[in-house]
């Protein structure tokens, strides 16, 4: 199973919508108990979640709050990585 189409289920579960089509719970489970990238990507998704979500709870806080969070966000070691297209999904692996 490719890491990209588990990680846009990841990304999907979190988000409380539906998983895409052919790739059930058990099989998303799976694949994290085997892949420690994946676990990785999933563990910071879920991360950011709970800190857009607090931050969206609590809209009265000031403006250099919100401007800390956007840095956050904008930093490579907050936001989960995309597969880049073009690129070759190693299935958690790596190439070489």
């Amino acid at each position: 199973m490719l890491c990209s189409r588990i990680r846009t289920a990841l990304s999907a579960r979190l988000d409380g919508e539906e998983l895409p089509p052919g790739l059930t719970a058990h099989r998303l489970d799976g694949h994290l108990a085997g892949c420690p990238d994946c676990r990785r990507w999933h563990a910071q998704a879920q991360a950011l979640t709970a800190r857009l979500d607090r931050a969206a709870a609590h809209p009265e806080d000031d403006r250099a709050a919100a401007d800390a969070l956007l840095a956050r966000l904008r930093s490579a070691s907050v936001l989960p990585g995309p597969v880049s297209p073009g690129t070759a999904d190693t299935g958690g692996k790596r190439a070489g």
